[in-house]
């Protein structure tokens, strides 16, 4: 751990820190350094402010307490006024820096004041693109649940992730998982329980790599079928998705209609998050309330990367389990842990967004590719 002290007048002064960068530059940054003047005439401990910085690896978040590996020790600081400014976000293994106001005591961090999360300038090591490879056990909007051959169960965040199941998905099926990060030293009694709550989940499919088809071409008059085999389409509203089947709300419609999965193609490039939008391909007559009378043969989901930010409906919604200073940490009614940006956001929610507050977050799944807290476009009550 690299000791750094800075000598500054206790009042009228404030230290302001930006970007991801070491700390000395920062300190240059502010006239703080060996050309900074030091009056000489007030030199006792109770004028100076002592700042550092520990690198580590995360290991767990809990959306305002950080902890830290570093070399071998655990640290875990209290990080509900600092900034999160992070580029991968707060993905378990990754190589931070946190800075800190005061000196830390051993391990004890309770008379630190922690400023910034930064990206650590000098990582060892980069995250790179892992895979995991498992039978489905559950899927929700926010997690999937899968076990390895090895018998190993993990439950991965995947708000927001690209889903294309080319056959269908239902339970048991074999999945490939792409995601960055490490996972922590298992604190579970069952060493076979793996945590991975704070991975970033980039891709889901039954096929690696994923290739998705063309579209079917519009057939030529003289091939046109029977108007009950024609292919036609209907727009919805994703409400939620389980191995039971995905959940929609038909565009103009009354009824919520759950459409089985097991045995068509089904493609979200934004994942299943409530309020997005699918089109749904099928043949026979629909009358918006029943599927009786048609034939699904396919489920596409919007790109959220060709929408304007205004047209995106995408959400996540949970009660608030804690905040820093750009961020706010909500648990689903799925067991996620979902952290979204604060700053910048339409914000209409009436609980103060203290903890225990009910919000509903609308996000834009391809502003968060590789990282995992989330860019809020709007924030309102849940």
């Amino acid at each position: 751990m690299k000791k750094l002290l800075a000598a500054c007048l206790c009042t009228g002064f404030l230290f302001t820190l930006s970007g991801c960068t070491s700390l000395g530059s920062i300190l240059e940054q502010y006239g703080i350094g060996e050309t900074a003047p030091v009056p000489e005439e007030d030199t006792s401990e109770s004028t100076r402010v002592y700042m550092d910085e520990l690198a580590g690896q995360i290991q767990d978040f809990s959306g305002d307490r950080l902890t830290l590996l570093a070399e071998g020790t655990l640290y875990t600081f209290d990080v509900s006024q600092a900034s999160l400014e992070c580029q991968n976000g707060i993905i378990s293994g990754d190589e931070v820096s946190i800075i800190y106001e005061g000196q830390l005591n051993g391990t004890d961090t309770s008379q630190v004041k922690a400023l910034k999360v930064v990206d650590e300038i000098n990582k060892k090591n980069q995250l790179e693109d892992r895979s995991a490879y498992g039978r489905v056990l559950s899927l929700t909007p926010n997690t999937i649940t899968i076990r390895s051959k090895s018998g190993k169960t993990a439950t991965y965040p995947i708000t927001g992730t690209e889903q294309y199941y080319q056959n269908g998905i239902k339970p048991r099926d074999w999945v490939y998982l792409h995601f960055k990060g490490k996972f922590p030293s298992s604190s579970e009694e069952d060493p076979q329980i793996l945590d991975a709550g704070h991975l970033k989940v980039t891709s889901i499919s039954n096929i690696d790599p994923i290739r998705i088809p063309d579209p079917t071409p519009t057939p030529l008059p003289e091939e046109e079928t029977e108007e009950s085999e024609q292919e036609k389409e209907f727009q919805a509203v994703i409400q939620d998705i389980s191995l039971e089947g995905l959940t929609v709300l038909p565009q103009g419609g009354e009824e919520e209609l759950t459409i089985g999965l097991t045995s068509i193609p089904v493609y979200l490039k934004g994942g299943a998050a409530p309020g997005s939008h699918v089109t749904v391909v099928y043949t026979g007559e629909f009358d918006g309330r029943t599927l009786s009378e048609i034939t699904v043969l396919a489920v596409t989901g919007e790109d959220p990367a060709k929408e304007n930010d205004r047209h995106i409906s995408f959400t996540v919604s949970g009660t608030i389990v804690g905040s820093t200073a750009n961020t706010t940490t909500i648990q689903t009614a799925d067991g996620a842990l979902v952290t979204c940006t604060t700053q910048g956001a339409e914000n209409s929610s009436t609980g103060g967004m203290l903890v225990g507050s009910s919000i509903q977050v609308t996000f834009n799944p391809s502003r968060s590719g590789n990282s995992n807290i989330y860019t809020s476009l709007k924030i309102e009550d849940a």
